[in-house]
């Protein structure tokens, strides 16, 4: 009798791609914000850097498929590179800013909160020297009115920039940031905290990111 060669069909199985989720974000920034996955814009605060006293939230929906990057902008106001608000009246100040966020999927699972594991970089800060803040003439760039100011580093904001040398993000209480109006109309997870870089009043311009996995 002739054997039976029985031939044995080996099954690779190989694991679908992953599709794009539907995800919502709500932000809340002292005083404006930018937000972007893998580079690209997903959202942008509806009220203009330009406005001095902006302290709504956004709430809306992006699509993302895992992992990604989120890149995050975020800059408290100030009418020159002194870093000051209210120049020249008796109200003259340095700003503050903070922000805060949450993403969450279709099934209302967290995704994504801001806390310390963000990397934030700090490319405008002013003043550097506090003092400015009382000075009767600040102008940009003299005395006490120093500043230091930079571009947004290419591609910071995606998969394949080195960001180990980033500082993680500062966190900070309500009672320092003092959040208002469109803050409490969100209610937010537990371990949604308020970010910013190492000084509320110094950093202006905050870039920051996080990978979601």
């Amino acid at each position: 009798m002739k054997p039976i060669l029985t031939s044995l069909a080996l099954l690779t199985v190989s694991a679908l791609p992953l599709s794009a989720e539907t995800l919502s974000a709500d932000v809340w920034a002292d005083n404006w914000f930018e937000m972007r996955i893998d580079g690209e814009q997903v959202a942008q605060d509806s009220v203009s850097i330009t406005t001095e006293r902006s302290f709504n939230a956004e709430s809306f929906t992006f699509e993302a498929q895992r992992p990604f990057v989120i890149g995050l902008v975020a800059k408290d106001f100030k009418e020159n590179d002194t870093g000051l608000e209210y120049i020249g009246a008796r109200n003259q100040q340095m700003g503050d800013g903070g922000v805060i966020l949450q993403i969450m999927d279709e099934a209302g699972e967290r995704v994504a909160v801001s806390n310390d594991g963000w990397q934030c970089l700090v490319i405008h800060s002013a003043p550097l020297d506090k003092s400015c803040e009382g000075s009767s003439d600040p102008v940009a760039g003299e005395g006490a009115c120093t500043f230091e100011a930079s571009d947004e580093p290419d591609g910071w904001d995606t998969a394949d920039f080195d960001a180990s040398d980033w500082p993680h993000a500062d966190i900070y209480s309500a009672s320092e940031v003092g959040p208002k109006d469109g803050y409490d109309e969100i209610t937010w997870v537990d371990g949604a905290e308020l970010i910013w870089g190492p000084d509320l009043e110094q950093s202006n311009t905050v870039l920051c990111r996080l990978t979601v996995e």
